[in-house]
């Protein structure tokens, strides 16, 4: 690989991308090498705001015309798949937003693609990097709480549009199609893939999915998953509704020794057990170098040689997808769905 690992930025539509480009650019590691999206608008702001002179309308034209290390995928779930696809089957490392893919079925063909290949997938979960959410899951995953039978998870906001995300990216998360759902897949994603790495996959779902005031929109507005393990009931609600961030982004997860919280956007973390029944708040130490961003994460493991596992692992990535497929299943048929999914969900 070259000095530093060349990346190409496949798609701008999803709103993250500028953040994560950001953290490319001060990254020792890795430069953008070129990018490609078919709004000429993106790709202006693209030319404004970062010196890259390869950017394209057409993916077709970046696959031929560069030689990459690697991709980061900011399009659309439904696209976005696909060209992890393709990349992966250029030799090309990929990195991709939260959830993999529209569907189950594209998440598992993108996993299957970079498995042949041989390639690292990495699924971008934000929360991923904050200090709290990566020390209550060290503390986890050294007993501190015992069994987890339990986590819970509430990610919600007043609407993409009122919080003023890009129309680009407003026009495709509102779209079924090409999100997958509406707040459902944007928000439900985060709990389903915060329990599948701390409980694996589920035994059964079930799921509410209800347009409750944006009656404008083709898709859910408001969503409820809950997930059963042999030992285990777990949630994930999602809204587009919310008025203000109370009780929102904070993870909850309940062990047979004590509950951990996490607060404060993720820089606080509050245990109970039964010396402190009430809770206190732990010293929440700083994260290492390669963990403060998704850019370190991925390319410290491009370098390194080293699998990514875990949160932001494919293997976690693909159970996810199954979670939330089986949830609007449920949802539409009003019933419990059994893990994992019949083969033909595959097709």
């Amino acid at each position: 690989m070259a000095e530093k690992l060349r990346i190409g930025v496949l798609g701008l539509s999803h709103d993250h991308v500028w953040s994560n480009l950001q953290e490319l650019v001060h990254s020792e590691h890795g430069e953008i090498t070129a990018a490609a999206d078919p709004y000429p608008e993106l790709r202006d702001q693209l030319r404004g705001q970062f010196a890259v002179d390869a950017v394209f309308a057409d993916y077709d034209e970046l696959f031929e015309r560069t030689e990459l290390d690697a991709v980061y995928i900011f399009a659309d779930n439904l696209h976005g798949a696909e060209l992890a696809a393709r990349a992966a089957s250029q030799g090309l490392h990929v990195m991709t937003e939260k959830p993999l893919a529209a569907t189950y079925a594209d998440a598992a063909r993108m996993v299957g693609a970079v498995r042949r290949a041989g390639v690292q997938l990495m699924c971008n979960w934000p929360i991923a990097w904050w200090p709290g959410v990566q020390h209550a899951l060290n503390l986890v995953a050294e007993g501190r709480i015992g069994q987890v039978w339990q986590v819970n998870y509430r990610a919600a906001h007043i609407g993409p549009r009122e919080l003023g995300c890009s129309p680009y990216f407003v026009e495709w998360l509102y779209d079924p199609q090409l999100n997958g759902a509406g707040a459902y897949m944007d928000y439900c994603c985060y709990g389903a893939a915060l329990t599948c790495h701390l409980l694996g996959m589920p035994s059964r779902v079930s799921a509410m999915t209800s347009r409750l005031f944006k009656s404008d929109l083709a898709a859910d507005d408001n969503a409820v998953l809950v997930m059963q393990h042999p030992r285990g009931l777990s949630t994930s609600t999602a809204s587009w509704t919310q008025v203000g961030h109370m009780t929102s982004y904070e993870p909850m997860i309940y062990g047979t020794k004590g509950t951990l919280a996490v607060r404060n956007d993720g820089r606080e973390v509050w245990l109970a057990n039964d010396e402190m029944p009430s809770g206190a708040s732990l010293a929440v130490p700083p994260p290492a170098a390669h963990m403060r961003n998704a850019t370190e994460f991925f390319l410290h493991h491009l370098r390194s040689g080293t699998p990514i596992e875990g949160l932001c692992g494919g293997e976690v990535g693909l159970m996810t997808q199954e979670v939330l497929a089986a949830g609007l299943l449920a949802a539409a048929e009003e019933r419990y769905v059994s893990l994992p999914l019949p083969v033909a969900m595959l097709q």
